[in-house]
């Protein structure tokens, strides 16, 4: 049984930072790519960025230049680094493994002051 817990989300003041953490099980990890996702009141789930099993990376255009997406295959994790945190990235933040159809519960990332 595939099983996504995400954590690391919380209150943060805009310009600061959180890093989430993805942890999977129930799945060959090492050879699973994995994206993170979001999903804002009133809006549609996007996707934010992704990662392939030998650890190439995408962002999407809102995400460059500030969240960073890494894997470790040991930990079993897959995190992403968000810095210059806005009011317009709170959401609750999801990680899913490609190929499969497992959502995590997600987490909450609010960005105010």
């Amino acid at each position: 049984q595939v099983q996504v817990v995400e954590s690391g989300g919380g209150l943060v003041q805009p310009g600061g930072s959180l890093r989430l953490s993805c942890a999977a099980s129930g799945i060959t990890f090492s050879l699973t790519a994995f994206g993170w996702y979001r999903q804002a009141p009133g809006k549609e789930r996007e996707w934010v960025a992704d990662i392939t099993s030998r650890g190439g990376a995408n962002l999407a255009d809102s995400a460059k230049g500030r969240f960073t997406i890494s894997r470790d295959n040991a930990k079993k994790t897959v995190d992403l680094q968000m810095n210059s945190l806005t009011p317009e990235d709170t959401a609750v933040y999801y990680c899913k493994p490609q190929g499969f159809r497992t959502w995590g519960q997600g987490t909450q990332v609010t960005v105010s002051s």
